[in-house]
């Protein structure tokens, strides 16, 4: 029998409700456990933030070789990682005037992608960091 990754969000069109765990089966003796059950955070991540994790984990979180493996930048890298910690929930609280990460992750794509030169970009999150 094929095992599928657990969704985590409802199928249906327009909902994208977070899907409730209620029953749990051992596949040896097929005992079955029926109730409400919390995945841990781990399990609710988005498959990109997944697999950055693991890509992290597996190089024991030297941001420098998750750059080498993926071919990006550095600042888009760490970007990425900051990114999974907002979506874990660890991320730090950070100064009100801190350019907008969101922002900054989009402006370090584009510039990976050729959409925008790198002086652009510069000034792009220069921009960012003005109040």
């Amino acid at each position: 029998m094929r095992v599928f990754p657990m969704p985590t969000q409802c199928p249906v069109e327009g909902c994208n409700g977070r899907l409730h765990v209620t029953e749990l089966v051992c596949p040896d003796c097929r005992t079955e456990i029926r109730g409400e059950f919390r995945p841990n955070e781990f399990a609710l991540l988005p498959p990109e933030h997944l697999e950055f994790l693991r890509l992290y984990v597996k190089v024991r979180g030297n941001l420098k070789e998750v750059e080498r493996i993926l071919g990006l930048s550095y600042p888009t890298i760490r970007a990425r990682f900051e990114a999974l910690l907002r979506v874990l929930g660890y991320e730090y609280q950070e100064m009100p005037e801190g350019p907008n990460p969101e922002e900054k992750e989009a402006i370090l794509a584009a510039l990976e992608k050729g959409q925008i030169s790198a002086a652009e970009a510069a000034e792009r999150l220069r921009a960012l960091k003005k109040p």
